[in-house]
């Protein structure tokens, strides 16, 4: 790890994050909650929130993906996903749910303001987001999608969603080092 220039758990810790919270609306698969860990920590992401019967930590299933994740990401449980949304907007949070819905923002056109705390929403693998927390949000951002599925697993979306909005990171660093 220290030749790949891994931060140890306890540097993960203290390290700047990236201003994104992961919520996770009624997901019902533990590989899928663990997924979304390990994403996390490989993007530095402010934490995750767990909501309604969302699995938790500790669990076998879960840490079998997280591969250690759920010891360095921060995370909190919240009784339904409208709780979370609530409690993150109080922060400062600016909601953005993961879904297909009218007047979505295409991921690729998505610009989120410099230094904006941003809140990501995705949904449960069969229903997606919460129809009362989609009205609850301040957009959509939607993964557009080329073939003949319309969604992808809660875990890749994860992954490209968290991707995007770590980037300019990604950038900045790149040319700090040159």
């Amino acid at each position: 790890m220290e030749e790949l220039g891994r931060l140890s758990a306890e540097d993960f810790k203290h390290a700047p994050k990236t201003p994104v919270m992961i919520v996770l609306d009624n997901i019902r698969s533990m590989h899928n909650v663990g997924s979304v860990f390990r994403t996390a920590d490989a993007f530095l992401a402010s934490g995750i929130c767990l909501c309604g019967y969302t699995p938790q930590p500790p669990h076998r299933d879960i840490h079998k993906t997280a591969l250690g994740a759920t010891e360095t990401v921060d995370w909190l449980y919240f009784p339904t996903t409208l709780d979370a949304a609530r409690a993150l907007r109080e922060k400062g949070y600016t909601l953005y749910a993961v879904e297909q819905a009218q007047g979505s923002i295409p991921l690729e056109q998505f610009v989120p303001g410099a230094g904006d705390k941003i809140a990501v929403i995705f949904g449960n693998e069969v229903g997606g987001v919460d129809a009362g927390v989609l009205q609850f949000c301040d957009g959509c951002i939607e993964i557009p999608q080329l073939g003949t599925k319309h969604s992808l697993n809660i875990s890749v979306a994860a992954g490209i969603v968290l991707w995007k909005l770590a980037e300019p990171i990604f950038l900045n660093r790149e040319k700090t080092t040159e």
